[in-house]
């Protein structure tokens, strides 16, 4: 089911080329709608986990990735993001998308502070989304 705070999230995201979403779970939403608009999409997680056939799907660990000496060719992307992404993974997502030279933007749960630097905006819905890097 598309929310709101999908389609804000899409409609934010779709002026990258290609995205990765870190730790898709079970709501790969967000990453269909992106790849519905021409985007090349990889869904990454620790846990297999059924994804459309428009969007790639690796299983990995970005912590492991943060500390590999290169991360690997399926976070490089234009954007990384992750949805409800948990302050644990805020560190290391940022050091892959620091290694790949890539902008990286979050949402979390809503009781968890981002563990990065990070300034914010205000989507549909009263989601915040948290941007950690971006190019300008």
């Amino acid at each position: 089911m598309v929310t709101p705070r999908d389609t804000a999230l899409v409609s934010r995201f779709s002026a990258y080329g290609s995205a990765v979403e870190i730790g898709v779970g079970r709501r790969p939403e967000v990453a269909v709608g992106l790849a519905d608009r021409g985007l090349s999409v990889t869904a990454v997680d620790v846990a297999e986990f059924d994804v459309p056939p428009s969007v790639a799907f690796v299983r990995d660990d970005v912590v492991d990735a943060a500390a590999r000496d290169d991360p690997g060719d399926h976070y490089r992307a234009d954007l990384l993001y992750g949805l409800n992404l948990p302050p644990e993974l805020h560190r290391p997502t940022l050091a892959v998308a620091t290694a790949v030279d890539a902008d990286f933007l979050f949402t979390t749960l809503g009781y968890d502070s981002p563990s990065v630097s990070c300034s914010t905006e205000s989507l549909a819905e009263g989601e915040t989304l948290y941007v950690a890097r971006e190019q300008s």
